[in-house]
């Protein structure tokens, strides 16, 4: 069984969106309780360390094995940027969180297009 790197990467992106905008919204009574998830920085670097790990694994893997375009890493290393320094600044992290994450879903959606398309050009692709 093959695993879809980019998809993960997609997939843990868009957890972390959700995480970043959602539950705010839909977790304010949390706090109340004594709970705080919304800004846990524990979990919040996590989530970026596992942004980062399956990034580039994902993309590092397209870029030797199938394509060697540098643009989907250009993207992710500027989404990974932002991200990293939505964590320093609080004041304008959502400035920064919507671009890095739409910066890093784009990276993984290039890598996997032109990974894809590499792949049924290859001399070794029987169609």
């Amino acid at each position: 069984m093959k695993v879809n790197w980019d998809g993960v990467g997609i997939a843990t992106s868009i957890l972390c969106a959700i995480h970043c905008l959602i539950l705010p919204l839909a977790l304010t009574s949390v706090p109340l309780m004594g709970v705080n998830v919304v800004h846990n920085g524990w979990f919040e670097w996590f989530m970026i360390v596992l942004a980062f790990t399956v990034g580039v694994y994902a993309l590092s893997h397209g870029y030797k094995k199938h394509h060697q375009n540098k643009w989907p890493l250009l993207l992710f290393c500027v989404g990974f940027v932002l991200l990293v320094y939505k964590q320093f600044d609080k004041e304008w992290e959502i400035y920064f969180l919507l671009p890095a994450l739409i910066f890093m879903i784009s990276a993984h959606f290039v890598n996997y297009r032109i990974s894809k398309k590499s792949y049924c050009q290859s001399p070794h692709h029987a169609h």
